[in-house]
Parts: structure tokens; C-alpha cells; sequence
């Protein structure tokens, strides 16, 4: 008899794993979290003799600057180096897709600045206050240069990043002309700050030759490896970085952390020294770009139903003095102008600006939401000017049901076919949940009574395509080892930023084991495991690395059973994985023995894993193609009251149902779906960013800045994950993104806001609120001429 067969056992007791697939658990830092355990960058114990960066940044917004004596920076106490241009061995940029981001702007000749905020030299010292000490010796001569700082300013120059791009179907300008019906108007839609709690932060270690480790706070480690490698001139396999969390990310994470990385790193090799940049929340805040603020003009024509027959979009973003990812936001923003709604003759034209201001980079939803604002905006303006309530007019809109294969209206303005929609059926059951029509009544009976306070309400729906637009960053791998004690290593390369992504991947991995989830390790990712990774992002972090580590899991797995089969003399399809062992027939074995025998006849226990998006596909050229590999949908209803005289207003109900296909973990997802919304409704109604005309940012810190709070939160609100979703493309699980798409929700309390401003106002004329709607922005457009 084999070795194996010698411990078969012949139990049928019924067992289950804690922590597999749908399970609601517990982030698995969420203990650490509140207890202030968990470690990011700046907790990790400074090495010794570690040398502490600031960074000099411009005070201007477009500026020549002279010499500067960097002999009296050197002679303050505990200075150890100054870093200029003149000093990096390699490429002096650190710009994620071009070339147009210099790491320093100054060396011995000076330099040009084109934002207030870039960074014009770096100081190393033996302490942080040293090196902001000496930073103040610095005498900096500026002189100005014309600077372009607003979305208009731009367009009236002709200052773009690229020609304008065009995205259309049909024929939208004759289509516009034999309409019954037409409107045009335009609408602003301010910027955001990320806002994470962990500002951005680097500790780099040299290495023997060439080699230096980076732990740093980043969305994109594969990415901050190039950089590093670029910026001092050696190949990218002399560079590791690690990230086991960050702080908080939202997109700005995703290329911001280049440059404090890079310096970091440049210093560390140039000095045989550890070196670490922590940047404070103001300079943070200055130093880093943030969502793109949009100007979007439209012309739409429709019929006494409210049905868009031609719509042409103009929508203009402030990209800032370099690139970035604005180009790719920019392509999401068109790709997001129709949101749910089938438009029949479309023409959307985009602007990418370029200005003095701070390069714009990710923010949650990638373009999509500002996008989404825009047709949305439409929408509550033909409803206003048919008198309609603006639910009827999202109805008629709407594309074909995915039940409805005869309809023709299920085709994006990029060409690609809708076929899983499901917005009808979740708008249906939020209608019945809310209580949407019977509160609206009321709200216009409550209205007619109050002299003063006015309510609103607003049902909006999401539809947000899944993929990152540019193809080749689809892919995602995963490594998984088991030890011969049976607990696992698991490795991918995803990023955690507080969403969750680790412990859904790591319930996949248990979940195909089939053991408790406190036997799965999960490590930080780090790109000598995993790589040439793509960024967390795009919603997509649990799509691919939850499949590549699937993929690394069934490698092993099919090593066992061959095992198995072997030693058992029985067929593979007889072969099950059950909780805490395998089973063949009759006899079962423990997964931890199993595991030690396996060893023990020299079978593999590792595997790497792979994963690349199947089906899609995208030609910018031609702006057609199937760019997502699915959509998330989801609806949410926002009921509000203002006080006309003062513009306060409060969120006083939320209802939202949310689609998220098969959750893999409905605790996270539920957090995701509320948090979400959250940041989205703070950006469309408190968190203004001002620059004066200068082009300095004047809303810098908390103080200025103002994020929703506890207290900003609707005192009733139902949150529901839609419980008939399923993901008809084969994803994880079947389950869908989450990360991104909830924001989008928050567009509802916008939409509510102008409801109850047009209830103040009595109808006499549309408010056309801009974002964010804040206090003093409502109360000039309801007084109007008053004020």
C-alpha cells in the first residue's frame, strides 16, 4: 500500500472553511487599523544614519528662475547634500507615459517653471527640520512669464496637450436640426483632492552595485521601478520595490509617488545612505495633482418625451503643465458621456488643456464620473423644460434591456454593443424600495407648506465599463507557494490601499484549497515576485490578480490530483477538494498531510499565475472598439432640503442598490459601495479647490479644504447590494469591480440639490448648478439677480 493511502480516513462529517468565497469578513488590517498598528512608510524605524529630504518647490505658476547659491544651503547645520538636475546619473524625468516631468528644475544654470509646486531642488540632512532650516536660507530669484491657469484661458489660447479628439455615431448635427425640441447650456465641474490619510512617502536602501530597495506608498510598483531605474541610469532588475499598504490612494497614488521615490532612491545611491521623503499635508497637497476640473458645453435635441434624438458634447479638462494620465481620463470621460442612456446621434469633442496649474492625474472613476455629470445634466434639464419629472425622461433614454435582443438601442457612441444591461431592473426595484413616487409627492406637498426651507430628490443611475482602455495593461500575475506544513504564501501585483483587495484575493486562494483563510499569508507586493505589473486600478485590481492567483492555485492543484490519482489508483474526475482535505471515492486525507507527502515525492508546491483580459479590444484611431470587458451598474435616489436664503442644505435619505455581480466579500463590498459614495458627493457639493490668479493653490490644508465628515453623512441611509446581479462574462467568481463605479452614486445628491433648487426658485428658470454645488454657489444661483 502507498504512503498515501496508509492515512487514508473514511469520514463523511460535514465541515466548512472560514474565510472562502462570499464569506463577509473583516479586512484583514482592519483590527490594525483601529488599533494604529498597521505599518506604512513613514512607520517603518529609519535606518541608521538615514538621511531626511525636503523638497524646494516653485512659489510660481510660470517662471524663469535664476542661480542659485547652494553654498549657503550647504553650510547650514546637518546638511549632507543637495540635489539638483546636475546631479542624476540618468533621465531627469519621472513622467509616467512622456517625457515632459523633470525629477529637479533647477541646476547650476537655473531652470524654467511651469506650476507652482514643482520641485526645483532637494535637501538631505541628518533631519527633516535640518533640511526645511536650510531650505529657508535659499534665495530664489524668479521672473515671471505669461501663465495660463483656467479651462478658459486655455481654450482662447488654443494650449493643448494634443489636436482635439473626436468620439461619434450617426449624424448628430442634422439629426440636431430636425428636432422638435433643443436646449444647449453649459456646465463647470470642479477638481478634487485625494485627500488620502498617509501622504505620499519613500525610504530607499542601497544596495551592493547597482541595487537599491524602495518601500514606498504606491498604486504602481512595476512603475516606480522604471522610474528609479530611469532616473539613475541602471536596468529595472537592479531596483525592488515593496508596498505592503497605503494610507489611502484613489488614483493618487498612481503616478504622484514617482518623483518623492526617485529622490529617495537618487540620494540613497548617491550618498551609500538610507534616505527617506515624507511630504507634509500642505506641500502634499500643492506639490500633487488632482481630479480634472471639466467645462462642458452641450447642444441637444429631443422629443415630447424627453427622448434624445442628437446630442454634441464639447468637454474641455484642465490637464495641467505636463501629461500625465490626462490623455487616457480624458478618452474615459467621452467614453462615460452617455452613462446609461442610447444616443442615437452623438459627437463628443475633447480639449485637453494645458495650463500652469499642477499636472491632473487618476482620481477614482478616471474621467468617467465628469463625464457622467455632464449627460446627466442634460438629462435633469429636459425634464425641467418639459415639466417631466426627471425619472420618466431617464426611463425613455435608457439602452435596451439585455433581455431585448430585437432592440437596436444598445450601441455606445464608441461602437461597442451593451449586452448585459441591467439598469432597467435595478432602477425598477429602487423605485419600489425608496418609495421614490410616493416621497416625491410628499416632498411637493411638504414644499407648498414651507415658506422658506425647500426639499429636493433625484433618482440617477451608473453604468461603468471595467478595463483599463489601454489593452496591453489588462494583465496581472500571481505567485503562490505551499509550504510543506500545508499554510500558504500568496503574492500578487496588487497594491492594498484600504480596499480590500488582499483579503478577496486571499479568499480566492482559499476558496480553491478549500481551507481556512488564516492559513493563507498574504505579503506585500513587491516587483522581485511578481513583475511587470499594471497599476490598481481602473477597478480592476480583484478581475486580475484574483484570476492570476486563481490560475496559480489550479497549477498546484492539478499537480496534487495527479498525485493523488496516482497513489490512489483512482481517476482524476473522481477527485474532489473538500474543507480541510481531498477526497476520492470513499477515503479522504487532511489537506496539511497530503501536503507533506507531496513533498516528500518531490511535487511542486509553487506555481506563478497569469492572467490576461479576454475580448477586448480598442482603435483610437477610429474610436470604435469593445475598450470594456463588462459594465457595473448601479442606482441611487438622494433626498435633500437648502435653506434659499443662506444656500445650506443637508442630505436628509439615501436609498441606493448597487450591482456587484457575485460578491466575493459583501462586508468590503458594502464598505466600498457607502465610502464610495461619500467621496462622491463631497466633490460635487463641498470640496472646492481655489487658486488665485497668481496660480497659487490657496485651499491647501484641512482648514480650506473641506472633506465630508461623520456628520456630513444623510442621517437615514439604505445601502443594498442588488441581490439578482451576476456577472454574465466569466470574471472572478462572477463577481464585479467595486472600487470605482459607487462614487458615481453621489452624482444623485447633485441632481437632488437641483431639484429642491428648482422648487425654491418656483420654476421661473432652470438653476443650472456647476460643481460643487456649495453653499454660496447655491445661494447665487437661486437669488439670481438678488445678490
Amino acid at each position: 500500500m502507498s504512503n498515501v493511502s496508509k492515512s487514508v480516513k473514511t469520514t463523511s462529517a460535514a465541515a466548512t472553511i472560514s474565510g472562502g468565497v462570499a464569506s463577509p469578513i473583516a479586512h484583514d488590517s482592519a483590527f490594525k487599523h483601529t488599533a494604529g498598528s498597521a505599518l506604512y512608510v513613514d512607520d517603518i524605524p529609519a535606518p541608521e544614519n538615514c538621511l531626511h529630504l525636503y523638497l524646494v518647490i516653485s512659489e510660481r505658476a510660470h517662471a524663469s528662475v535664476g542661480p542659485v547659491d547652494f553654498e549657503v544651503i550647504r553650510e547650514c547645520p546637518d546638511v549632507v547634500a543637495i540635489l539638483t538636475k546636475d546631479d542624476v546619473p540618468g533621465e531627469n524625468d519621472v513622467g509616467p507615459i512622456v517625457k515632459d516631468e523633470p525629477l529637479f528644475v533647477l541646476g547650476a544654470n537655473g531652470g524654467v517653471v511651469e506650476c507652482e509646486g514643482q520641485a526645483l531642488f532637494a535637501i538631505a540632512a541628518t533631519t527633516l527640520d535640518a533640511a526645511r532650516a536650510a531650505a529657508k536660507k535659499a534665495v530664489i530669484e524668479y521672473e515671471d512669464l505669461p501663465a495660463i491657469l483656467t479651462i478658459d484661458d486655455a481654450m482662447a489660447a488654443n494650449a493643448l496637450l494634443e489636436p482635439p479628439y473626436k468620439m461619434a455615431r450617426g449624424d448628430a448635427k442634422r439629426a440636431l436640426l430636425a428636432s422638435p425640441h433643443k436646449l444647449k447650456g453649459r456646465i463647470h465641474i470642479g477638481g478634487q483632492e485625494h485627500f488620502y490619510l498617509e501622504g505620499q512617502a519613500a525610504l530607499a536602501i542601497p544596495g551592493e552595485d547597482e541595487d537599491v530597495t524602495v518601500y514606498c506608498s504606491s498604486q504602481h510598483p512595476s512603475e516606480i521601478q522604471h522610474k528609479v531605474a530611469g532616473v539613475l541610469g541602471v536596468s529595472n532588475n537592479a531596483v525592488t520595490v515593496e508596498v505592503r499598504r497605503m494610507g489611502g490612494g484613489f488614483g493618487g497614488k498612481e503616478t504622484n509617488g514617482n518623483l518623492p521615490t526617485a529622490v529617495a532612491a537618487l540620494t540613497a545611491k548617491l550618498t551609500g545612505r538610507p534616505a527617506k521623503v515624507r511630504y507634509d499635508r500642505d506641500d502634499d497637497m500643492i506639490m500633487t495633482g488632482k481630479r480634472h476640473d471639466f467645462r462642458i458645453d452641450y447642444q441637444v435635441g429631443y422629443d415630447d418625451e424627453g427622448r434624445i434624438d442628437a446630442i454634441i458634447m464639447d468637454q474641455a479638462a484642465r490637464c495641467g503643465r505636463s501629461q500625465d494620465l490626462s490623455l487616457a481620463i480624458c478618452d474615459r470621460a467621452m467614453f462615460h458621456a452617455d452613462n446609461c442612456y442610447y444616443l442615437p446621434n452623438v459627437e463628443i469633442n475633447s480639449y485637453r488643456c494645458k495650463t500652469n496649474t499642477v499636472s491632473n492625474t487618476a482620481f477614482r472613476g478616471f474621467g468617467g464620473p465628469q463625464g457622467m455629470i455632464g449627460i446627466e445634466r442634460v438629462i435633469d434639464e429636459i425634464a425641467f423644460a418639459l415639466g417631466k419629472d426627471s425619472l420618466d425622461v431617464r426611463r425613455v433614454n435608457f439602452y435596451a434591456s439585455h433581455n431585448d435582443a430585437q432592440s437596436d438601442r444598445n450601441v455606445t457612441p464608441y461602437d461597442m454593443k451593451v449586452e448585459d444591461c441591467v439598469i432597467q431592473d435595478i432602477v425598477d426595484d429602487l423605485v419600489a424600495s425608496s418609495e421614490y413616487h410616493a416621497r416625491r409627492k410628499d416632498i411637493a406637498a411638504w414644499n407648498e407648506q414651507q415658506p422658506l426651507l425647500k426639499r429636493g430628490i433625484a433618482l440617477t443611475p451608473v453604468k461603468f465599463g471595467i478595463s483599463f482602455t489601454k489593452t496591453f495593461l489588462n494583465q496581472a500575475g500571481a505567485l503562490v507557494h505551499i509550504y510543506s506544513d500545508g499554510s500558504v504564501h500568496l503574492n500578487h501585483g496588487g497594491t492594498e490601499m484600504g480596499q480590500g483587495l488582499f483579503t478577496k484575493v486571499a479568499q480566492v486562494v482559499a476558496e480553491e484549497f478549500q481551507i481556512d483563510i488564516d492559513r493563507v499569508k498574504i505579503t506585500p507586493t513587491n516587483t522581485g515576485k511578481v513583475p511587470n505589473t499594471s497599476a490598481t486600478a481602473a477597478s480592476s485590481g480583484t478581475d486580475l490578480n484574483g484570476m492570476a492567483a486563481l490560475d496559480a492555485c489550479q497549477k498546484i492543484k492539478r499537480r496534487l490530483i495527479e498525485f493523488v490519482a496516482s497513489e490512489w489508483n483512482v481517476s482524476a474526475e473522481k477527485i474532489r477538494f473538500l474543507p480541510g482535505r481531498i477526497a476520492a471515492g470513499g477515503q479522504e486525507i487532511a489537506f496539511n498531510e497530503l501536503i507533506s507527502k507531496a513533498y516528500m515525492a518531490r511535487v511542486s508546491l509553487s506555481a506563478n499565475g497569469f492572467y490576461a483580459t479576454p475580448k477586448i479590444k480598442w482603435d483610437r484611431a477610429s474610436g470604435t472598439g469593445r475598450p470594456f470587458f463588462y459594465f457595473a451598474y448601479g442606482a441611487a435616489v438622494s433626498e435633500v432640503v437648502i435653506d434659499p436664503l443662506t444656500g445650506e442644505n443637508r442630505l436628509l435619505r439615501v436609498d441606493i442598490l448597487h450591482d456587484v455581480g457575485k460578491s466575493l466579500n459583501p462586508a468590503i463590498d458594502f464598505g466600498q459601495i457607502e465610502g464610495g459614495f461619500a467621496q462622491g458627493v463631497g466633490w460635487l457639493t463641498t470640496e472646492e479647490l481655489v487658486w488665485d490668479k497668481r496660480g497659487r493653490l490657496k485651499t491647501h490644508a484641512p482648514s480650506t479644504y473641506k472633506i465630508p465628515t461623520a456628520s456630513d453623512r444623510a442621517p437615514d441611509m439604505r445601502i443594498a447590494i442588488w441581490e439578482k446581479g451576476v456577472n454574465r462574462e466569466e470574471t472572478i467568481y462572477r463577481s464585479k469591480a467595486v472600487g470605482e463605479p459607487p462614487l458615481m452614486l453621489g452624482i444623485s445628491a447633485l441632481m437632488a440639490l437641483s431639484d429642491a433648487a428648482a422648487n425654491a426658485i418656483g420654476g421661473a428658470r432652470y438653476p443650472a448648478l456647476d460643481a460643487p454645488a456649495t453653499p454660496e454657489h447655491l445661494l447665487r444661483r437661486v437669488m439670481g439677480d438678488w445678490i
